[in-house]
């Protein structure tokens, strides 16, 4: 993508209203623009990172056997009336009339719709374990959303629903995402830590939050030290095979909330003891019949009697993931994205357009870089050296060739990685194997 056919509308100045550092970020770079109060469009380099986000939560979701629907926004009243939530959610849900005056709202959840698929065209154990997901979006109206797109009333979300035939099926079914969540939040780049939560609106009676680490986190949290040596490689997992050992193994380790943690009652030595700020990204429910004994979602057991299913949800914030990157991840230069989400792989920035061997060493780069299946950003703009740079370093792209007449004079350009600063001069050739060689 040449920038100067691109939409990156990049602020100098940091907007009064932003109070963190995400959304501060994510304004300057061009990422997004408030609508009104809580919700914000999401502009073309928002939406690029947030698709990337996207695609990663599918793909974990699909590895762990989760199957993908879509569900609307906008559900019946009729269906909450059922499971006795509609009146006990309380104001965050938006209610509303159509043209023939029945009662429907913009869902905040989708534990009743998905409870009427589920009762709708499931009758037999046999279907059973089921495990039902979609990325849609949500609204909660809250009382004062802030923090730009972290605690907004518009959200990407995804949830999954997972359908089991008694409490032993749905624990193994709660434990196939407990993993899943590791995994996808390891290949975003984070550590994510579980925390056992509570469950409040959802409801249900076994629940844990995965919380990232930031300094500018919204909540204090207190964690073993060792949390921070902890990985999951995605070579042990078999989601056929029993994952209560590896669930076991990511909750052994004290980890909690501020909410939760008793200073005078906390196991953990003070030396041992990490207390940071966190971000909470996913969360997840086993509820047992909360919704299916209500609402019948029933099934013929091997007896053939009618048992009311065992039920889980599931969630991640993706658009909540875009902003809790960036806190955890940036420098007082700009954002700086794990690679696995970066909205271009590499940027190639011409510091003299118009100059006959830089704009040479910069087309031909770009062509080799886009063949090899790199997605680039050239820098083909009439703005000043040092703004081309500032933006490159604003927005986060990981690797960056910057080619100028003078560094042309000699046959190099500048190879720069975003995350470490560290930069080298090289001939075009040699800074384009060193890109080959950090795939």
């Amino acid at each position: 993508m040449r920038l100067s056919q691109y939409f990156l509308p990049t602020l100098r100045e940091t907007p009064k209203e932003a109070q963190i550092v995400s959304h501060r970020l994510m304004l300057r770079a061009g990422m997004i623009q408030q609508s009104s109060a809580g919700i914000y469009s999401w502009l073309p380099l928002g939406l690029k990172v947030m698709r990337k986000i996207e695609q990663i939560v599918r793909e974990e979701q699909n590895r762990a056997g989760a199957v993908e629907l879509l569900m609307p926004t906008i559900q019946p009243a009729e269906l909450w009336q059922e499971s006795g939530r509609y009146d006990d959610y309380g104001l965050e849900m938006l209610r509303i009339k159509d043209r023939h005056e029945r009662d429907m709202l913009f869902g905040p959840t989708n534990e009743e719709q998905i409870t009427d698929i589920f009762r709708t065209h499931v009758k037999s154990y046999r279907a059973l374990p089921l495990n039902l997901y979609h990325i849609q979006w949500k609204f909660r109206d809250e009382v004062r959303p802030r923090f730009g797109i972290m605690r907004g009333r518009e959200f990407l979300m995804k949830d999954a629903y997972s359908f089991a035939l008694n409490a032993e099926a749905a624990r193994a079914e709660y434990n196939k995402m407990f993993v899943s969540y590791l995994l996808t939040f390891k290949r975003l780049g984070l550590t994510a830590i579980p925390m056992e939560a509570d469950t409040g609106p959802i409801g249900g009676d076994m629940s844990h939050e995965f919380v990232i680490l930031a300094d500018t986190g919204e909540s204090e949290v207190f964690c073993h030290k060792d949390w921070l040596n902890y990985s999951l490689d995605a070579g042990e997992v078999d989601y056929h095979a029993d994952l209560q050992p590896i669930v076991d193994r990511f909750t052994s380790l004290y980890a909690v909330t501020d909410e939760k943690h008793d200073a005078k009652a906390c196991p953990v030595n003070t030396d041992d003891l990490v207390t940071t700020r966190g971000i909470e990204v996913g969360h997840i429910f086993y509820f047992g019949d909360k919704y299916s004994a209500p609402m019948g979602a029933v099934v013929a057991d091997d007896t053939g009697k009618s048992t009311a299913v065992h039920m889980g949800s599931y969630g991640i914030g993706v658009s909540r993931l875009v902003g809790g990157i960036i806190e955890a991840s940036h420098d007082d230069k700009g954002i700086i994205w794990p690679e696995s989400v970066a909205p271009f792989d590499v940027a190639v920035v011409n510091l003299k357009p118009g100059n006959d061997e830089c704009d040479t060493a910069v087309e031909d780069l770009y062509h080799r870089l886009q063949n090899a299946g790199f997605d680039v950003l050239m820098d083909d703009s009439s703005d000043s050296a040092g703004a081309k740079l500032n933006t490159m370093d604003l927005i986060g792209i990981p690797r960056q060739i910057i080619i100028g007449p003078r560094g042309m004079a000699n046959g190099e350009v500048e190879f720069k990685i975003r995350k470490t600063g560290a930069s080298q001069t090289l001939s075009p050739d040699a800074a384009f194997n060193a890109i080959m060689e950090t795939r």
